[in-house]
């Protein structure tokens, strides 16, 4: 019996483990909303006092902005609606362009604009989050007023700084920090709900439409705080590959939810017994005695969350990348066997010019906090608007069912949307211009790379033309030299510039040459048995496709190591790569603006080296240069 048993107990074990790790890394920043949520909620409608009725009607509002996006949405339905278990915007596109029948451009920008705000949102949340932590101090001393924006400087360079170090050794320490953070939220909340036991009206929702239809225009306008309290839930969706769907929802229901619900439940009660507390409810709940601890932990609690979305901000760029979105960038590995544990140098440095620029120019979470929602909700309603092609395209719904399940909550998304819409000139404006700006720079991306590479094919010599056309040569014929060279080209119906020029201008050719294409499949992972296939064209000439999934490190050194077991031989050490080099230049019939057409050069001469990128011996890279105008 108990060897029967012991698969049973391993895999309770297992899946307890990763719900505590779930915790640690994909509630973190939704954990945190408890600090600011309520205070900003109240701030609208504190102005001329607040009923009673008021107070239960923000928290019912919470509670079900909590019911309705996060757990029915996130948890029950957008965990299910995974691409070979990877979720978030750019894995749900990817997932989608496989099926998408002239909808393409459509779920592109819908795709860009859902990582853009993302971004945004990684920028705005350190920032938010370590601030409204860091204010706590003011409760334990006033003279520490003048000193919080310089502790949460501090604390979020120290935070980029060890990035490059990797999480690996820190993210263990995740989970049990946060489960203590949401035990001891759970815990002061439930005891000061017996501060006014009325606050159980706020189940009933409806306190929550009737505060909306009693405050009108303010009603509205406390919307845009009260999606605070929902702040992270794209976290649920975006961090699913490195968790599973079971952890994430038990974490959300035994921990996660009870907690956030018992703490808001408890401010409410603290308030309605002490209305001069809703200067701050949060730490205003604890006694004296506990405040400076849970001031500490509070800040752990955020730099955890940071941590969070600063490592989905990577693991987006990551994805944007490989589905080319974006120019390549330098992406290192921080553990040897967690694939996902990954540093990228340029988007972590735009991230802490941008945190930092966020502190000095707000200096407070309560400006901050006007300039957050716009991002969430946006890229929301980006993920619904998805989530209902994913129903007609992936699980084969009538259109009108899909649009029947999704209209409420689409509809909902936008009410919140337009709440937060009417703060854009108290500083919503910031996340609008950050996602604006990074759909520029992918739109961009993507359309200079289409249009370099139609003028490319024009002025391009079909490959097997090519090839017969060398092998007929017989005077002018180039030498023959021993060895391999593998010509690096994304069109493989064309022959490659370097292949050209090393005949022009070095006027050989090697014994074995290899027309090497890397593609990028529209899944997280591609099988080991699929990763390369080739075919022979002639006698020295032999066509090879490499595929990676974009989750994956495009490690082509590592992957022609398991095309020399299916048979092909060849000495790598014997083997050059010849890479061609373009040198772009500005036209002004190119199709794009100029200013496009500059900003598409600055992108591509900022891109990583191809060798680097694509992990090649670099004693071995040939590269040859060639003008291309654009």
């Amino acid at each position: 019996m108990s060897q029967l048993s012991a698969p049973g107990a391993e895999n309770t074990r297992r899946l307890l483990a990763m719900a505590l790790g779930s915790v640690g890394v994909v509630y973190g920043d939704i954990g945190t909303s408890p600090l600011y949520a309520f205070r900003e909620a109240l701030r609208p409608v504190s102005h001329d006092g607040v009923t009673d009725v008021e107070i239960v009607g923000l928290i019912s509002l919470m509670i079900w902005a909590l019911t309705i996006i996060v757990t029915i949405k996130y948890v029950l339905f957008l965990l299910r609606a995974d691409n070979q278990g990877e979720g978030g915007t750019l894995s749900l596109l990817a997932l989608l362009m496989k099926t998408a029948n002239g909808h393409t451009a459509i779920l592109f920008f819908m795709g860009i604009a859902g990582a853009a705000l993302f971004i945004g949102d990684a920028m705005i949340t350190p920032a938010l989050s370590v601030l409204s932590a860091v204010e706590g101090l003011k409760l334990v001393t006033p003279a520490l007023s003048d000193y919080v924006v310089p502790i949460a400087v501090v604390i979020l360079l120290f935070l980029f700084a060890v990035q490059s170090k990797g999480t690996a050794a820190v993210s263990k320490f995740f989970g049990p920090i946060t489960l203590v953070w949401f035990l001891v939220m759970g815990a002061v909340g439930f005891m000061h709900i017996a501060d006014d036991l009325s606050i159980f009206r706020a189940f009933n929702p409806y306190y929550a439409v009737a505060f909306l239809f009693n405050e009108g225009y303010v009603g509205i306008v406390v919307l845009g705080a009260v999606f605070l309290t929902v702040t992270g839930a794209e976290a649920l969706y975006a961090d699913l590959g490195h968790f599973g769907r079971r952890p994430i929802q038990w974490a959300w229901f035994t921990v996660v939810f009870p907690a956030l619900t018992l703490n808001y439940l408890g401010q409410g009660a603290f308030v309605l017994k002490n209305p001069e507390a809703m200067s701050d409810p949060f730490f205003l709940m604890f006694p004296k005695w506990a405040l400076l601890p849970a001031v500490i932990l509070a800040t752990a609690a955020t730099i955890i969350a940071s941590q969070a979305v600063i490592t989905g901000a990577f693991s987006l760029t990551r994805q944007a990348i490989h589905l080319g979105f974006l120019p390549r960038m330098a992406i290192f590995h921080t553990s040897e066997t967690h694939t996902g544990q990954i540093y990228l140098p340029n988007v972590n440095t735009l991230l802490m010019f941008g945190v930092m620029a966020l502190v000095f120019i707000f200096g407070s979470s309560e400006s901050l906090a006007t300039a957050y929602g716009i991002s969430v909700t946006g890229a929301m309603v980006v993920t619904t608007v998805l989530a209902f092609e994913f129903l007609r395209m992936r699980w084969n719904w009538p259109a009108w069912w899909a649009a029947g399940v999704l209209l409420p909550l689409f509809a909902l998304e936008l009410v919140f949307l337009g709440a937060n819409m009417l703060k854009i000139h108290d500083g919503g404006y910031v996340p609008i211009l950050i996602a604006a700006t990074f759909i520029v720079i992918m739109w961009t991306w993507k359309r200079g790379t289409a249009i370099l590479h139609t003028k490319t094919r024009h002025i391009d010599i079909p490959l097997e033309r090519f090839i017969k056309s060398i092998e007929r040569q017989s005077e002018h014929a180039p030498v023959s030299v021993p060895g391999t060279a593998i010509f690096l080209t994304s069109d493989p119906e064309s022959t490659p510039a370097a292949l050209l020029h090393n005949i022009k201008h070095n006027h050989v050719l090697h014994q074995q040459n290899f027309i090497l294409t890397i593609r990028t499949a529209n899944t997280p992972k591609v099988p080991r048995e699929e990763r390369v296939s080739a075919r022979r064209l002639s006698e020295r000439f032999t066509l090879m496709e490499v595929r990676f999934g974009f989750m994956e490190t495009q490690n082509v050194s590592q992957a022609l190591g398991l095309i020399r077991k299916s048979g092909l031989k060849f000495d790598i050490m014997s083997t050059s790569f010849y890479l061609g080099r373009r040198k772009l230049v500005p036209d002004a019939q190119s199709g794009m603006p100029h200013w496009q057409d500059r900003l598409f050069i600055a992108l591509a001469n900022a891109a990583i080296d191809p060798s680097d990128y694509f992990r090649l011996p670099t004693n071995r890279v040939v590269e040859l240069g060639s003008h291309v105008i654009i």
